[in-house]
């Protein structure tokens, strides 16, 4: 029907759409079903009249309603317009030369690169310290000595450093005669009435069993040398240790075998240099001779000397441990573990240390005041290479503290068996061997074995965090463990000592001991929490008393230090800063412990409040924990191990604790149980550094820091110095972020007390007449003022020292020839048999 529409002859293009001729709607819609889109739009016939309804296209939806369906269709996809493919051409473009440009210049730097070799990156700046200017008169020499009054120190103080003498004063000074030492003797006189009326008589002890090697004693000079700078932190004074003196190489070291000749005896070391005046303390008919050490026994000699003397201690030194199993009794090997030897000589030597016993150690008829027994622990480990500078530190130790004091110190060594699988428990021959071989032959009989392994099986039980991926029962962690164990086994001491085999000291070990002993003794406990947690800067902080007052009104009304806003911080953490603390700080009195602490132990209760003491409760009474640095706050600081924490309960925070840097310290036999107690019943545990010194805290023990001097290679601005390392909240050394323990640590590294201290291995070497940096050494002694002559000085860490000997050797050099020699002169005889 469609194409007769369409041929029609009278249709026209312009009557198709004339409504008036319009055929009927739904017939059309029935035809155009099936008509294509052409024929829909053509269907109109000329002859259909037109009509309003058309010409006002009411109808055009209807007619256009298959055009709008196919629009639907083809809306989803619109072309781009020319304007949108112009800017995606040009984005493309500009990346392209973008990426061109940059491969260009990556090829330039490299072609650079190749033409001026490899360049470090700028090294970032260094501590502000680093640009202090180094001191130089701790090096002066013997022929530069003034009376202590009449020095002039190059630092700390606002006076002009002393020149360095010129060559004419130096010539002048050598045809003066050299200063003349003399014995240096601290122990008190035994012979006056005024100690034997207290205490019972002390008698000498020996070398030998046979009582005729006697000990020499250390020689030191009057006087320091001119310029030579004073401790910056402690005091010599504040302690009681004489600083009027001073000790050189020779009459320091040279009583143990330094000096003179392997022939004699000696070390063989310090035979070469400067000795001007070196071999004055073995001249005259009065002085001893020198010592043969090859033929001394330390274990022997030692063990004579406390049976003669065992009526000068209290009674508990006087029993003997109960024997059993050596796993458990830790056994500190005397007269019955020492090397093998021949029945006969063990015999003959038991019966000499009776006989003199019997005839010398009489009971005493009147009442005496009983001193009490210490032990020094010295800790090592299985496979340390001992060097000859090792061996005469530990000489010194034994004669000075043991030997001359008659038994009022016993040294031990605590050997740590690094290797758990060593069955040292499992055979007593195994145990014997490895002690053995893990001492040199003139201390065997002085030690006692442990492993890591023996310290989990005892205490067992404690939460296994591997905090910093260290176990919990390792040395690093938890290296007080095997001393409060060595402790409950032996209940005779009712102090030990634990010392590390890094520590040196210029002056004479029982002088500082018995000077430190005697005034942490006389310090109050109000306020000593407060004080333990500073660094004591003489010339800033004025007086004792001034620095005691100070911390008293630091701690009861605050500071306005800005260091304080950091103070309510965790360490590490990057809360917003406050003041919730508030200004002032809490004040230690009594037991200050968590609540899942173990209670009922028999704490100290202070005997009135804070406010009425009058700085009398503490006063003579020992110290449970003595430590030669400051007893931090380490909450809030960034202090790496500020939360090994084990076994406490931490839901509402960490448990109050106190820490120091550095293990040598003394503890007395109740501090150990208390932290033995802690370990076994109520699994609880901290990082070693903060261990003896938060339990001396919760159980209300005496815990005191000892202001021993300090010394800086630096011209620090004293203020500034007391400013950084006390630069936590209130002007104590812990307690914020701020604190010099963290991230500021290297603060320490140019001082002569520290765990990773640098001047204090340079000034020992320079001590002993070697070259550091290209300073120092044989030549500067000759040309100069001599050899350096210093106070008494603790340094702290001293290793790796090479004595040269006879013939320009080490020590080391010359036991490794002594070696190879044996093992040379074995493989011939075997191959001779």
């Amino acid at each position: 029907m469609g194409k007769l529409y369409r041929q029609d002859p009278a249709f026209d293009e312009d009557d198709r759409y004339d409504v008036g001729n319009s055929p009927d709607l739904e017939k059309y819609e029935y035809e155009r079903s099936d008509s294509s889109i052409e024929y829909e739009c053509t269907i109109m016939p000329s002859s259909y009249p037109k009509s309003s309804r058309e010409t006002s296209g009411s109808h055009q939806p209807m007619l256009r309603k298959s055009s709008s369906r196919q629009k639907k269709r083809n809306e989803f996809y619109r072309p781009p317009s020319r304007r949108a493919i112009r800017y995606l051409c040009l984005a493309l473009f500009t990346t392209l030369l973008i990426f061109i440009l940059s491969l260009v210049r990556a090829s330039w730097n490299s072609s650079r690169q190749l033409e001026i070799g490899v360049v470090d990156k700028q090294p970032p700046k260094p501590p502000l310290w680093e640009d202090f200017p180094f001191l130089k008169r701790y090096f002066g020499g013997m022929r530069s000595l003034v009376p202590r009054d009449q020095n002039i120190p190059e630092y700390p103080g606002d006076q002009d450093p002393p020149s360095a003498p010129s060559n004419a004063s130096v010539t002048a000074r050598t045809e003066k005669p050299f200063p003349k030492s003399s014995p240096f003797d601290p122990y008190p006189n035994y012979k006056s009435s005024a100690y034997t009326s207290k205490h019972a008589e002390k008698y000498e002890c020996f070398l030998d069993l046979k009582d005729r090697v006697r000990i020499p004693l250390v020689h030191s000079y009057t006087g320091i040398p001119q310029g030579q700078p004073d401790a910056v932190m402690g005091s010599h004074d504040v302690l009681g240790v004489r600083n009027d003196i001073c000790f050189e190489r020779f009459g320091r070291l040279g009583p143990y075998g330094y000096g003179y000749s392997v022939k004699k005896g000696g070390s063989g070391a310090g035979m070469n240099g400067e000795r001007e005046g070196a071999d004055n303390m073995w001249k005259g008919k009065d002085n001893p001779q020198e010592v043969d050490y090859t033929k001394v026994k330390w274990a022997e000699a030692q063990h004579a000397c406390a049976f003669k003397n065992r009526m000068r201690f209290d009674s508990v030194a006087n029993e003997t441990t109960v024997q059993g199993d050596y796993f458990l009794d830790m056994d500190v090997s005397g007269i019955q573990n020492m090397p093998r030897t021949s029945a006969i000589e063990r015999d003959n030597s038991t019966a000499l240390v009776n006989h003199t016993a019997s005839e010398d150690s009489a009971k005493p008829t009147q009442m005496v005041t009983l001193l009490p027994q210490t032990a020094i622990v010295i800790r090592t480990w299985w496979d340390h290479q001992y060097s000859m500078e090792d061996i005469i530190y530990l000489r010194s130790m034994i004669a000075e503290l043991s030997l001359l004091s008659g038994g009022e110190y016993t040294i031990h060594f605590l050997v740590h068996v690094k290797d758990d699988n060593v069955p040292i428990w499992a055979d007593r021959k195994i145990y014997d061997r490895v002690l053995e071989n893990s001492l040199p032959e003139e201390f065997r009989g002085m030690g006692v074995l442990w492993s890591e392994r023996q310290m989990s099986l005892i205490y067992g039980g404690l939460q296994e965090s591997f905090f910093r991926e260290l176990p919990v029962h390792g040395v690093y962690r938890a290296q007080y463990m095997a001393l409060q164990y060595f402790s409950h086994r032996h209940p005779e001491y009712e102090y030990i000592w634990n010392w590390e085999m890094d520590v040196r000291y210029t002056g004479q070990w029982y002088h500082l001991f018995d000077r430190v002993r005697r005034w942490t003794r006389e310090q109050p406990r109000k306020g000593l929490w407060e004080r333990n947690g500073r660094f004591y800067v003489p010339s800033v902080h004025g007086s004792w008393e001034d620095f005691k007052q100070m911390v008293r009104v630091q701690t009861d009304l605050g500071t306005n230090d800005p260091n304080n806003i950091w103070s309510g911080l965790k360490g590490g953490t990057a809360e917003v800063p406050g003041f919730s603390q508030g200004k002032s700080d809490k004040t230690v009195w009594g037991p200050d412990g968590p609540a899942d602490m173990l209670t009922g132990q028999g704490d100290p209760v202070p005997p009135t409040t804070y406010e009425k003491d009058k700085y009398t409760w503490g006063v003579g009474e020992e110290a449970d924990f003595i430590s030669f640095s400051p007893l931090f706050d380490p909450e809030g600081t960034t202090w790496f191990y500020v939360e090994d924490v084990t076994g406490y309960n931490t839901t509402e925070g960490l448990p109050p604790r106190r820490a120091t840097i550095g293990t040598s310290s003394r503890l007395s036999r109740r501090l150990l149980q208390a932290m033995h107690r802690e370990t076994v019943l109520k699994q609880h545990h901290m990082f070693t550094e903060s261990w003896p010194a938060s339990i001396a805290l919760h159980h209300g023990l005496k815990a005191v820091y000892a202001p021993h001097p300090v010394f800086v290679d630096r011209r620090w601005p004293a203020s500034y110095l007391a400013g950084v390392m006390n630069g936590g909240r209130n002007g104590a050394s812990g307690g914020a972020r701020t604190s010099v323990y963290g991230g500021r640590e290297h603060n320490f590294k140019g001082t002569t007390w520290f765990y990773d201290a640098g001047f204090s291995p340079n000034l020992w070497r320079r001590w002993l007449g070697y070259k550091v940096d290209n300073d120092g050494g044989e030549q500067e002694e000759l040309a100069g003022e001599g050899r350096m002559c210093l106070p008494g000085m603790l340094l702290h860490p001293v290793k790796g020292v090479n004595m040269v000997v006879e013939g320009g050797k080490t020590i080391e050099e010359a036991e490794l020839e002594k070696t190879d020699a044996a093992a040379d002169a074995e493989l011939d005889w075997e191959r001779s048999g």
